[in-house]
């Protein structure tokens, strides 16, 4: 009684609250609002990240990093999205510019650029990969001065 259809195979909760999950599930795979509110809750947790950091900076983050002073091809990561919660675009690109490309297609994916990227054979979807972690591990050397360009 009061269920909402869909309710128990996502998992949601039933009720007014459970009917809003399931909508915004939904409409976060598909089309201009799922951007939207992909962009929104990245946004969110820019905004909360940079408030976090603001407060309590924690040092470097990255395991590889901290113990051998040697970047992971992910550092910066976390800081591309500090930088966005405090308004500063420019220096998120520099920090990490694939972990910023990589999300704005994540926040992209729902207008079709997802098929896109599941409709390539596995073997072109690992060497695009494998270039922009060779590519970003290359930047990430060069942005900490390990790497003389």
């Amino acid at each position: 009684m009061g269920a909402v259809p869909g309710a128990a195979a996502t998992g949601a909760p039933r009720g007014a609250l459970g009917g809003l999950v399931v909508r915004s599930l939904t409409a976060s795979r598909h089309g201009p609002s799922g951007v939207a509110l992909r962009v929104a809750a990245m946004a969110t947790a820019a905004i909360g990240a940079a408030l976090i950091h603001r407060v309590n900076d924690p040092g470097v983050l990255c395991p590889l990093r901290a113990f051998t002073g040697i970047p992971c091809p992910l550092c910066g990561g976390t800081t591309v999205f500090i930088e966005m919660g405090s308004g500063r675009p420019v220096q998120a690109v520099l920090a990490n510019p694939v972990a910023f490309a990589g999300a704005v297609a994540v926040a992209l994916a729902p207008l079709g650029w997802g098929r896109r990227w599941w409709a390539l054979r596995p073997g072109i979807r690992a060497w695009v990969l494998g270039t922009a972690l060779l590519g970003s591990e290359l930047w990430q050397l060069a942005r900490l001065g390990l790497l003389r360009v």
